[in-house]
């Protein structure tokens, strides 16, 4: 099916209906990118609401419209909706599905030099707690992640595999689907920290295979900060332990005992931002109406737009290697520091993040980095904004340090 490529015209609306857009050249939607102006007026709506009527009476009102966010989260993970807990973001929900597992000494996860920090903190964690070994599958020179090396490590010792799907500062995809279908054939545990992917490109849970996804809000969805999913399969959910327990996710309890309840929802607590949750549900539904097809078409055409003309700069590295590229570009510039590009961009009103040797601790290390510069397109950027990036870097790069 052919994807019907965003028009000049939507994407003049799409910056109308964004304010931010008329301030900031905003190059860091991989560490929160600008939302929507509806989203912040249906959040600031129903803390208007709640301070007038009451959050509990607020609550009840809008009982349906949050409710529905679980819906519009299932629409666009291609999940259903008894599978989705709604948390505060990726690392909640990622760390809420690993700790669930219930590891002994010996067992074996497998992940990818990819691997963010939070992750691999956990990792680390329980390799401590339980005695877990952790397995790091390298990607090759060309900065492919090795299905072969996969099959290879796997033994029957082998307990999970946990795989970031967009790395934080890289600009690669890891072929999760595939890596899917080898963790379904051994019948091993798959969970997948889709933190970068999830309103960049399509994320087909049932396509995927994995029994779990932690999705944060504010990156590529354009959802408020403080917002996040956990997908819990189904078929998996009784193997998992909630790490956190109240009267909300248990379905009934008498003095001597307690169920716990039937869904996803056994996976989050009572207490949260009731209007961050009505935001993260129009985020969703104001992606799925432009279609996330559509919107990767174009985060890859502008993505690759700006490495091209970076590479073009002297004195400019472009770090990107794989097959398949994302919406985040890392580079550096020569004898100039990290921070010290950002600031400059800071300085033009151009947003840029500055990618850390912790954040892909693996990666990092491996190819001796130890920041780089990301900038990350998203579907209302422009070929002008990126031409105003790469113009301050190439006066900038001429400038002969001190």
């Amino acid at each position: 099916m052919e994807i019907t490529a965003l028009t000049e015209q939507e994407i003049q609306q799409f910056r109308t209906e964004t304010k931010g857009t008329t301030v900031k050249t905003h190059f860091n939607n991989a560490g929160s990118a600008l939302p929507p102006d509806v989203v912040v007026d249906t959040v600031i709506n129903y803390l208007n609401e709640e301070a007038i009527c009451g959050g509990y009476e607020t609550e009840y009102k809008y009982k349906d419209q949050l409710d529905n966010t679980y819906a519009l989260i299932a629409r666009l993970t291609n999940a259903n909706k008894d599978e989705i807990a709604i948390v505060e973001n990726a690392s909640a929900a990622w760390l809420m599905a690993f700790n669930g597992i219930g590891f002994k000494k010996g067992d074996v996860v497998i992940t990818s030099e990819m691997e963010y920090v939070t992750n691999i903190i956990g990792l680390l964690d329980a390799k401590k707690t339980y005695g877990i070994e952790i397995k790091v599958i390298p990607n090759d020179d060309h900065g492919n992640f090795s299905l072969v090396a996969l099959e290879n490590a796997i033994s029957p010792q082998t307990k999970l595999i946990a795989i970031t799907h967009i790395p934080s500062t890289a600009g690669g995809v890891m072929p999760i689907v595939e890596i899917g279908k080898i963790a379904c054939k051994h019948n091993i545990l798959y969970l997948v920290d889709a933190c970068q992917s999830a309103g960049q490109l399509p994320v087909d849970v049932k396509e995927i295979e994995c029994d779990m996804l932690a999705v944060t809000g504010r990156k590529y969805l354009r959802a408020p900060r403080g917002t996040g999913f956990l997908y819990v399969r189904k078929e998996v959910q009784d193997k998992l332990k909630p790490v956190f327990m109240d009267g909300f996710n248990v379905q009934w309890i008498s003095e001597n005992d307690f169920k716990i309840r039937n869904d996803g929802r056994r996976f989050e607590l009572y207490e949260k931002n009731r209007a961050l949750t009505l935001g993260l549900g129009k985020a969703v539904e104001y992606a799925l109406n432009i279609g996330v097809d559509r919107i990767w078409q174009r985060v890859q055409q502008l993505a690759n737009t700006m490495r091209r003309q970076l590479e073009s700069i002297d004195g400019i590295t472009v770090h990107d290697i794989c097959d398949q590229k994302c919406g985040i570009v890392t580079f550096s510039v020569d004898a100039k520091d990290s921070a010290s590009v950002k600031s400059m961009l800071a300085e033009k009103q151009i947003n840029v993040s500055v990618g850390l040797a912790k954040s892909t601790l693996f990666y990092m290390n491996k190819n001796h980095l130890t920041s780089v510069v990301r900038a990350s397109v998203h579907y209302y950027n422009t070929e002008d904004e990126i031409k105003k990036l790469c113009d301050a870097l190439s006066i900038y790069n001429k400038i002969k340090p001190l």
